[in-house]
């Protein structure tokens, strides 16, 4: 299954960086988006899951033309950054 996750972040953003080494450390690729570099990207996102906070985790799966898509947002879907790491990794290993 095709998949994409994608880490919106922002520039300093202690929680992000730390989120950010997780990932790595857990072999977990990602792609990252800086939300004043695609402010427009993650305004849409924020809308949806009425949160703007960071770090936030887009999850593309299937046809990457029309995928299933999941959104998770912090103090929203997790209060702890190894909660955020759990949620990604239910969808590497599903």
């Amino acid at each position: 299954m095709d998949r994409m996750i994608i880490l919106y972040t922002m520039e300093g953003c202690p929680y992000c960086m730390q989120l950010k080494e997780m990932l790595t450390n857990e072999g977990i690729e990602f792609h990252e988006r800086d939300i004043d570099k695609h402010d427009e990207e993650y305004d849409v996102f924020s809308n949806i899951v009425e949160n703007d906070f960071v770090p936030a985790v887009l999850v593309l799966e299937g046809d990457m033309d029309k995928p299933v898509t999941f959104m998770y947002a912090p103090e929203r879907d997790y209060n702890e950054l190894t909660e955020a790491v759990t949620l990604i990794k239910c969808h590497i290993k599903g």
